[in-house]
């Protein structure tokens, strides 16, 4: 419905053009920016930034209120997934290595749009609107970022810009790994068991309030001290990785309390987990493993981009087929940028069904110290930036 809604708007041909703020008002912004890869110490800020402008009739200008730093970009500030990134900005390698610098960093932004380009019509100057930004993009740790039309939507009503950019890159990677790659969906997801490894994180978290608003069976695996947190969120059970092998834990879990198998395991870890978490997934059943830490970006990184997408053609092909034959299915989950996808959420959260999960919020001065939180691990929650202090709406 959603969708449907957005096509009739977009198909309308309205005449609404705004002014052109850049090119009539300033031609820089302040931002942080770093202009090489490396650790905190490349973070700069700027008030000298080159302010965005439209390239294509699609794009928006959104006035950036609120933003959040995710583990994305702690690793791309040391320059994880530099190689597929400049491909996918300069696909036909026209500009020199380095290009990319001076690079904004900052995965969710909510906002206000500024500007419209002359195809857009489902949003005008003025709307209050939150997205996921694709990282071989300008990031939301600056005043103002451009976007595609098709990445935005409209902000939930029942949240603040500090509370709203605490969602949409994790809600867009989590429906991409549950509902694109997991199969799940609000009208199959009933009386199914999912497990999430590593369910206090920012996706964790808000993965466990999809499932169980669509009446899944949810299982996290979290420290002792962010049970409460899961618990609240909709956790059916809880296993404590603190207490012991957690392997052994689910096994004595399934056959003591949950007598079945999983339908879905949703792994946010990675490591050895994969060496035992399958064994828990019903056989045969359609079941799927989907785990968010894969090599892609490593091997493109380590071997160039042939190399390394060859590399992990072969890794997850060599691994679907063994686990195949065990009857369970073996996936790698990506983020994936989507404005429907984040229509969904919106509605979601303004029912009530999805709630954000701040850990902590940080000025525009502090963006460092905001990637230090992060970096430090063991989120519970996502860590958000203040850009512009909120006002009523």
């Amino acid at each position: 419905m959603l969708m449907c809604k957005r096509w009739l708007v977009c198909s309308l041909k309205g005449q609404y053009r705004s002014l052109s703020f850049s090119a009539s008002r300033r031609s820089v912004m302040t931002a942080w920016v770093i202009d090489k890869y490396g650790k905190n110490e490349v973070l700069r800020f700027t008030k000298n930034a080159a302010l965005p402008i439209i390239h294509y009739p699609n794009e928006v200008i959104v006035k950036v209120h609120a933003a959040s730093v995710n583990p994305l970009d702690i690793s791309m500030r040391g320059g994880y997934g530099a190689a597929t990134m400049a491909m996918k900005r300069d696909p036909l390698n026209i500009n020199q290595s380095g290009s990319e610098f001076p690079l904004v960093l900052g995965r969710d932004v909510s906002g206000e749009i500024m500007e419209c380009g002359l195809d857009v019509n489902y949003f005008k100057p003025g709307d209050q609107v939150w997205a996921a930004i694709p990282p071989w993009k300008q990031g939301s740790l600056a005043e103002f970022v451009a976007l595609s039309a098709n990445e935005v939507s409209h902000k939930p009503k029942s949240l603040r810009h500090v509370e709203a950019a605490s969602i949409p890159y994790v809600a867009a990677t989590a429906w991409s790994v549950i509902v694109n790659t997991g199969g799940l969906n609000k009208d199959n997801s009933s009386k199914k068991r999912v497990l999430i490894l590593g369910g206090s994180g920012g996706v964790g978290t808000l993965a466990i309030q999809m499932v169980k608003a669509w009446g899944a069976h949810v299982t996290v695996t979290c420290s002792q001290n962010a049970e409460r947190l899961v618990r609240d969120l909709g956790a059916d059970d809880v296993v404590d990785y603190t207490a012991g092998p957690v392997e052994k834990q689910l096994q004595t879990l399934q056959k003591l309390v949950l007598g079945d198998q999983f339908d879905l395991i949703l792994d946010n870890i990675g490591g050895e987990t994969e060496k035992w978490a399958l064994d828990l997934l019903k056989p045969w059943n359609g079941a799927k493993y989907v785990t968010l830490v894969t090599p892609f970006l490593h091997n493109t990184d380590r071997l160039g981009l042939a190399d390394g997408m060859m590399q992990s053609g072969v890794t997850i092909g060599c691994k679907v087929l063994k686990h195949l034959r065990k009857g369970v299915h073996y996936r790698w989950g990506f983020f994936a940028p989507s404005g429907p996808t984040l229509d969904e959420i919106s509605e979601m959260v303004d029912a009530g069904k999805v709630r954000p999960v701040v850990e902590e919020v940080f000025s525009f001065a502090q963006v460092p110290q905001a990637f230090q939180k992060v970096e430090q691990g063991h989120a519970r929650g996502k860590t958000v930036v203040s850009i512009v202090e909120d006002q009523k709406e």
